[in-house]
């Protein structure tokens, strides 16, 4: 890989105007959307609002996604939903296959049944004193079921929903207005900046190497000039990254919490007698740091999975394997045995919440959904937050242009900040914003920090500031220490790099966790996962999107967690210690980016490794 992409800023580029042009296609921009159309036209097909820059004409709003579906990605999720009965207030299960309302929570504490878990002192007396009163306490299969949710926790009168299937169902109707264009299977490169201040954004060039280099079928990516451009590309998209290193962030803000999220979806067997609406939550297994969750849908199917944190201090961080051993506890075995993979799939998931808010607007731009800071870490809720965020925005964009007034920093500040900063939204994220400080040093004092925040509605908390993931690394001599001997490391890790396989396997078999007992049809091999649970597809003629940008600071590297943390194994030991990437197998997870345990050489903030635009990812059999 090289250091960066070839400059093509001198190529002549087409250039189309739009009076809103918007990046990504998720929960906030579907708020945006669909809250902005039913505002454009009258019943009598004129335009309720007319076009700044064509007169009798509607507002041209185009919305670029990169992936090539708006509905792929496997996602279940269980949110309050107050944003979005909003907009639909009549929202009903029948309207979603996967829609279900929230009907029974459980929070499960997972006791490890194997021995292999990486437990504390702590934990270690707590799980004997479970199993001594197991026979008075809420005690299950290996699991003690918390009697008691606290209500920042619950999601009652809530739903549960593929976010997938709700973002093709809300797309769908969307498109039946007509008001608006989403084109899905079009990445933007970069936002275009002038003078500080935001202009549209530029698409990604066609025809070029893997390096970006044109070849024969080059074709320069379109300039896409708009008045307003609004982001919403997530957590690690490469517009809203390039904005926070151009304009920085605000004074305390900064993004060091971040998690993996791997999610599969299953049809459940016929033994299973879970109800559609049941939720439930665990944490403790199969390592402390590690939580899980499990939503029943309608037709016994059910989503599940685990988030692998960045606090999680393991230099083997794999997600796939800690998916299964979680799968094959007892209390979650009982319902899951027998079952089939549908779908599977992992995303990144921004778990600084406001204290990762960047600046919202600018001149000619405005930042919506989870990579605006709009998570609330206290009750593990993002996707209502984010649709919140895009209702506001669309109320203020509406505002604007009836009073025909410019996006300028100023007025989107008096008409959306402003309408963000008086919302519940903006209530509950404070309340939360530091109901996560006290995982950074382990899962009992995070216990204690978020009954804390969440008790005190955020008056009292840990206040412990998070540090950037990379420092929280140990090298494996240091993780393993009293375990596995130094001489015996290194003869893991040349075997495996040998045989270009990431090592997490041979370290987790070495510490005692068992093989998984393959059945073919739940638990299959990772690469099996990749053609049974979705595929990738990534189109020829594009740059890679993953590069090393310093391979001698690779080459350094003792613990390659890019490689071992790598959801779709896209990233594999290469010569001399510097990481092959293969695209035909990235899933765009994007936990690379924020897992590498190497610095910036010239911005602690970020890591060596840079997670650009770019185009394909996994297609999922079913959302």
């Amino acid at each position: 890989m090289t250091e960066s992409r070839e400059d093509q800023t001198s190529v002549e580029r087409q250039e189309m105007e739009v009076d809103i042009v918007c990046v990504g296609f998720g929960p906030a921009m579907g708020g945006f959307l669909t809250t902005l159309s039913r505002e454009l036209m009258n019943e009598d097909g004129t335009p309720k609002i007319e076009s700044p820059s064509c007169p009798g004409m509607p507002p041209q709003i185009i919305c670029y996604e990169r992936a090539d579906d708006i509905g792929f990605g496997v996602s279940g999720v269980v949110t309050r939903a107050k944003g979005i009965k909003q907009s639909f207030p009549q929202l009903k299960s029948e309207q979603i296959q996967s829609l279900s309302e929230v009907k029974e929570e459980k929070v499960a504490y997972l006791l490890d049944p194997i021995g292999a878990s990486r437990r504390s002192l702590t934990l270690k007396a707590a799980d004997t004193m479970i199993r001594g009163m197991k026979g008075v306490l809420p005690f299950e299969k290996e699991a003690f079921i918390l009697p008691y949710i606290p209500p920042f926790l619950r999601k009652d009168e809530g739903f549960i929903v593929s976010v997938g299937q709700f973002n093709q169902w809300v797309g769908s109707q969307l498109m039946e207005t007509g008001s608006v264009q989403i084109w899905p299977g079009t990445p933007v490169d970069k936002a275009l900046i002038d003078n500080d201040g935001v202009v549209g954004v530029q698409l990604l060039d066609q025809g070029v190497d893997k390096q970006g280099k044109p070849e024969a079928a080059y074709m320069p990516g379109m300039n896409i000039k708009a008045p307003l451009t609004v982001v919403a590309d997530g957590p690690v998209g490469a517009v809203g990254r390039q904005l926070d290193k151009h304009f920085g962030m605000p004074p305390g803000h900064h993004r060091r919490d971040w998690a993996v999220g791997m999610k599969i979806l299953v049809e459940l067997p016929e033994s299973c007698k879970l109800e559609p609406g049941t939720v439930i939550h665990t944490f403790g297994y199969p390592e402390p740091e590690i939580f899980g969750f499990m939503y029943i849908h309608p037709d016994r199917l059910a989503s599940l999975g685990i988030f692998v944190p960045a606090w999680f201090d393991s230099p083997m961080r794999t997600s796939y394997r800690y998916l299964q051993h979680w799968m094959l506890h007892p209390y979650l075995w009982q319902y899951l045995e027998g079952g089939s993979m549908r779908s599977w799939g992992a995303k990144t998931v921004e778990e600084s919440g406001r204290r990762g808010e960047p600046h919202l607007v600018g001149n000619g731009y405005a930042r919506i959904g989870e990579g605006s800071g709009s998570t609330n870490v206290l009750a593990n809720s993002g996707v209502d937050e984010a649709w919140t965020t895009g209702i506001q925005l669309a109320e203020a964009v509406v505002e604007l242009l009836k009073e025909k007034k410019p996006f300028t920093k100023e007025n989107l500040q008096a008409s959306y900040v402003k309408r963000r900063r008086e919302s519940w939204l903006e209530k509950e994220s404070i309340e939360a914003q530091n109901a996560r400080d006290g995982f950074q040093h382990g899962l009992v004092e995070g216990m204690i920090g978020t009954a804390l925040a969440g008790f005190t509605h955020g008056k009292i908390s840990l206040h412990i500031d998070p540090v950037q993931p990379y420092k929280r690394v140990p090298g494996l001599a240091e993780y393993y220490k009293g375990r596995i001997a130094e001489d015996e490391i290194k003869k893991l890790q040349d075997d495996c790099a040998a045989r270009g396989l990431s090592a997490h396997d041979a370290f987790m078999d070495r510490c005692g966790w068992p093989q998984i007992p393959l059945d073919g049809k739940l638990l299959v091999s990772h690469q099996d996962a990749l053609l049974m649970g979705g595929k990738v597809q990534a189109a020829p003629g594009y740059a890679d999107h993953v590069f090393f940008l310093y391979p001698s600071l690779c080459k350094k590297c003792d613990s390659k967690i890019c490689s071992e943390i790598c959801s779709g194994q896209a990233i594999l030991p290469g010569v001399d210690g510097v990481p092959n990437f293969d695209r035909e197998k990235c899933i765009h997870c994007g936990a690379c980016t924020w897992s590498c345990a190497v610095s910036h050489p010239e911005d602690p903030e970020r890591s060596a490794l840079e997670f650009r635009a770019g185009v394909g990812g996994l297609h999922s059999a079913e959302n």
